[in-house]
Formats: structure tokens, sequence, C-alpha cells
């Protein structure tokens, strides 16, 4: 129940863009009443390859968590959504958090090149992975919503807050509000489109069955310039 939360803030940071479409790269973090920061995701890593030029740092994550006060070593646990390069690439730097990575998704990335540019930053010690396996209450008010598709064991996130109620993080699940439509029409351009229309039907259920107050769009541009974003928070 909402009552019962351990959440207390949310903040969005957009921490680069893709500028040829206006697309922005984002990150999350969670501050519980105890104490506890919880990041989710790391965005891009500080130096980008030749080969990923499309991709553009902005403000990077340690420089925003620096406006709350807060280094590296204060984060406390990582929420990996998925390794890709944009949302996985300063993994490392939080020496002292636990990562929280879907267990086929962790399994799934040795064996797949999209990953291997940033492997250093998510191949971390297994003593500070936690794996889990499907939908997982993380903490009273902070659910991981296992979300295959875009990526096996993608993960989305529901966020439980007192003043703003359910909110869901899709990230990359369904990165536009406009594919945020039940039974959305394969176009060819997915090579996994039956588990997408699956995830994003899940996450229409989710939203009517929860009431989610307010669904956030991983990649959504018009969105994103209405959000709060750090320092503003959502509480």
């Amino acid at each position: 129940m909402v009552s019962q939360t351990a959440v207390k803030r949310l903040y969005l940071m957009q921490v680069g863009s893709m500028p040829d479409y206006r697309i922005p790269i984002v990150c999350y973090l969670v501050q519980t009443d105890d104490g506890r920061n919880i990041l989710i995701d790391s965005g891009l890593p500080p130096i980008i390859p030749e080969e990923q030029r499309e991709f553009v740092n902005g403000q990077m994550i340690f420089e925003q968590l620096a406006m709350l006060g807060l280094q590296p070593d204060d984060i406390n646990t990582v929420i990996s959504t998925h390794y890709d390069f944009d949302h996985a690439g300063n993994h490392g730097a939080f020496t002292k958090a636990n990562y929280v990575v879907q267990r086929a998704h962790h399994e799934h990335a040795p064996g797949n090149e999209r990953y291997a540019l940033i492997r250093p930053q998510w191949d971390q010690p297994l003593e500070r992975i936690r794996l889990v396996d499907g939908d997982t209450e993380l903490l009273p008010g902070l659910e991981l919503i296992e979300t295959s598709g875009h990526v096996p064991g993608n993960q989305s996130v529901l966020v439980r807050l007192l003043q703003t109620g359910a909110v869901l993080l899709t990230v990359d699940a369904v990165p536009f509000r406009t594919s945020f439509v039940r039974d959305l029409a394969d176009d060819g351009s997915d090579p996994d489109a039956a588990a997408i229309r699956a995830s994003t039907n899940k996450l229409l259920d989710l939203v009517a069955h929860e009431q989610v107050q307010l669904v956030i769009f991983g990649h959504d541009p018009e969105q994103w310039e209405g959000l709060k974003k750090l320092p503003a928070y959502y509480a």
C-alpha cells in the first residue's frame, strides 16, 4: 500500500542525448525514508567511442549527484535495467553499491557483442550482484517489472510515492509514448516483436490495475521537456 512506502523522492536526470533525434539519455535516483540512495541506470561512459558518435554526454551523473551532496560511494544500490551502452556506462564507479539485474539478462550478456564495449562496467564481482527472476519487490514502494523484448531480461521500475502516487518508469520497454498501445503492430524493425508486444501489454495492464498516476517513457523528447528534473523531484 502507498501508506507503507519506504520511498521518499524520485529524481530524474538527463545525462546525455542523441542530438540528431532530440532523444534524451536519462537516469533516475530514488531516495528512501531510511536514507538509502538507489540509482537506476548510470548513463553513457565518459569517453564515447567513434562508432557511437551519435551519442553526446551532457551533465554527467556524478555532477548531478553532487548537486544533492552525493558522491558515488553514497549510492547503496544500482538497479540495472539492462546493459546497453547508454544505460550502464558508469556502473563501475559505484564501488560501494550492490547491483540488481534480471538473471536472464546478466547470463545472456557475456555472449552478446552488443554489451562488449562497456563490459568492464557491468561485469562486476558476483558477490555484489543480486540476480532476480521476474517481477520483484526490491523494498516497499519500489518494484522491478520484468519486460523482456528490447533485450532478454530487460526490466522496468514501479515507484510508489506518497504525494504523486505510483510512477512507472518504462525505460526501454516502451521508449516513446506513441508506442504505448495494446497489441502494437509489428513493422518488421524489432527482432523480438512478440516479446515487446507482450511486455507493453503487461505494462498497460499494470497501469490500469495499480492506478498508476505517471508513466515516464525511456527516451521520449516531448514528454521529457515537461517533466521535473533534478534538483526538482517527485515525492
